[in-house]
């Protein structure tokens, strides 16, 4: 689909206030403009946030009850149980707060749904396997804020059970015995677009900070929690949720802890991933690491990456990798195949083509793989996406957006349809019949057709700002480094030239576009990942929106162009 450029305006005025108290560029002060970063103050914690900036956990609602529940636990040895979600988020959860129950001296279980034959959060018949265990503390991590008749059962079998999640929070909330939610009403916490490590991150906190009141650690050694922020780093990249505020002092130092590789398992895992050496950075987390950590979870069962995130085995741990990284091969050739299928759907349906949302189903899918494929469906066509994957009568569906529509909103507003539903405005989950997918397919329509506009269906390529190439400098892309980490929230900067001379491209890699631009006596090299359907581009000049940023070979260090997009010259605005 062909995006339309939208250059953002210039702000002078503003621009002058930040350059002149904090020394910034015109250049970086618009660019913090443009991210709605416009009081001093403001961008000042933005680009120079530190851990001491996180905010209090126990400004969350019903942190103290949890708190108090769980050092009980811990003080009477009780057995507790870890129950998580079966994604990146969920898995790296898990996997922090078993290992800093551990260094408490408390030994927990840990559970995960199997995605196919269980499904998200809380079920009856796990409840009875953990009773028959002796559990008599469940804390949930990236699930359950839905759970009420689960939690209800739960306390019936004498077992408390401890929320912590970050998902919408419905009307009714079960009886747990404390819910750590920043959505719920009431929550004084001040951010609340955290992943579901975050919020655990934060219970993780108040129980250390609790139990040093206490002295309850004594001669030993107090956990050192910035070792704990690689696996915050990862569920927090991994879950899409926006890198601004609390998310994004959690994704800065986690990446230098990601870097660095204290932990075998992330050693291992940046091995098969091919980042063994060199800085990780959100990419290599979005589309290296995260992806084989939720292989586990999409192909079979999430344990493994749980256990090559909390093993201190070097054996293990890569053994571990190299069944992830197989699974995840195994992943990327079922997402091919599904997409192919449902854009085939696509293709031969003009009414599909032509509405404003894709609803589509096969029972030829894989349930854990819909979620993948109906981003990248998203991307293609810019609609709200939601692909069902049938079983035995039972669809298993998985849903993406596009901004301005709030999908789990939309979802909500046809439940009567559904067995299940859950998720937040940019990608949630269902559960439907198979007589009811029509039905709710005509009604999603409608519903999304009514929200939005035909312009709110084009796609927008936001253009930081116009920039000449002679202007790109080290210099210069060294300052816009100042606001990494990239991600949701802070997407990188964006900047565009016309009426460029292109003098050769050609397909490289993986589907890659290589160009060769040749302005004012230089030459610049760009590529274009995933791109190759550009190829060949017209002779005549050329439109490029690019990202600046460094080139690494072989010891040597280039500039290279990161194309977004490439079009036939013509005005920047269209």
């Amino acid at each position: 689909m062909e995006k339309r450029w939208k250059i953002l305006p210039s702000e002078p005025e503003l621009q002058k206030r930040l350059t002149e108290e904090l020394g910034l560029s015109p250049l970086l002060a618009q660019l913090l403009i443009n991210r709605e970063i416009t009081e001093p103050q403001q961008a000042d914690k933005f680009l120079n946030s530190t851990l001491s900036d996180l905010h209090s956990p126990f400004l969350m609602e019903d942190m103290d009850k949890a708190v108090d529940r769980v050092i009980s636990a811990i003080k009477n040895r009780e057995r507790v149980c870890i129950y998580g979600d079966y994604d990146v988020d969920g898995i790296t959860s898990t996997a922090l707060l078993k290992i800093f129950l551990s260094e408490t001296g408390n030994q927990p279980l840990f559970y995960f749904p199997h995605r196919l034959n269980e499904g998200r959060g809380l079920n009856p018949e796990a409840l009875d396997r953990l009773s028959q265990q002796g559990v008599k503390l469940i804390i949930t991590v990236d699930c359950g804020i839905s759970d009420n008749d689960q939690v209800a059962y739960a306390n019936r079998l004498g077992i408390d059970v401890i929320i912590t999640d970050h998902h919408e929070v419905p009307e009714e909330l079960p009886a747990a015995r404390a819910i750590l939610d920043p959505w719920q009403k009431g929550c004084k916490f001040p951010y609340k677009t955290l992943a579901g490590v975050g919020v655990t991150f934060n219970l993780v906190i108040a129980l250390r900070t609790r139990l040093r009141e206490e002295g309850f650690f004594g001669d030993r050694e107090v956990p050192n929690l910035k070792h704990y922020l690689d696996l915050v780093a990862l569920g927090t990249v991994a879950d899409i949720v926006p890198l601004t505020d609390e998310n994004r002092i959690f994704v800065r130092y986690g990446l230098e802890q990601l870097t660095a590789g204290r932990r075998a398992g992330i050693r291992a895992l940046k091995e098969v991933s091919g980042c063994a050496f060199g800085t990780v950075d959100t990419v290599a987390v979005a589309y290296r690491l995260a992806p084989r950590i939720n292989a586990a979870g999409r192909i079979s069962q999430a344990d493994e990456g749980f256990k090559l995130l909390a093993t201190s085995s070097e054996e293990e741990a890569l053994s571990i990798a190299r069944k992830l990284n197989e699974e995840n091969s195994q992943r990327q050739q079922i997402e091919e195949s599904i997409l192919k299928a449902a854009l085939l759907q696509v293709e031969a349906d003009a009414r599909l083509k032509a509405g404003a949302s894709l609803v589509l189903d096969s029972p030829d899918w894989h349930p854990g793989v819909v979620g993948i494929a109906a981003s990248r469906l998203t991307n293609e066509y810019f609609k709200p996406t939601i692909l069902i994957a049938v079983q035995e009568g039972v669809g298993k569906g998985s849903a993406r957006s596009i901004p301005g529509f709030d999908i789990y909103q939309g979802i909500k507003s046809c439940q009567d349809l559904l067995k299940t539903y859950g998720g937040h405005r940019w990608a949630a989950g269902l559960t439907i019949m198979e007589d009811k997918i029509d039905e709710f397919r005509n009604r999603f329509e409608r519903i999304v057709s009514e929200s939005l506009s035909e312009e709110d269906l084009i796609s927008k390529l936001s253009i930081d700002a116009l920039l000449p190439l002679p202007k790109i400098t080290e210099k210069l892309i060294e300052e816009l480094n100042l606001l990494e980490p990239y991600g949701a929230g802070n997407p990188e900067p964006v900047f565009a030239t016309t009426g460029l001379k292109l003098m050769d491209s050609w397909i490289v890699g993986n589907n890659h576009l290589k160009l060769k631009i040749k302005e004012k006596g230089r030459i610049y090299s760009a590529i274009g990942f995933r791109m190759a359907d550009r190829y060949p581009l017209p002779s005549a000049k050329v439109d490029l929106a690019f990202v600046p940023q460094f080139n690494e070979w072989e010891g040597v260090r280039s500039i290279q162009l990161k194309v977004k997009d490439v079009r036939t010259a013509r005005s920047a605005s269209s």
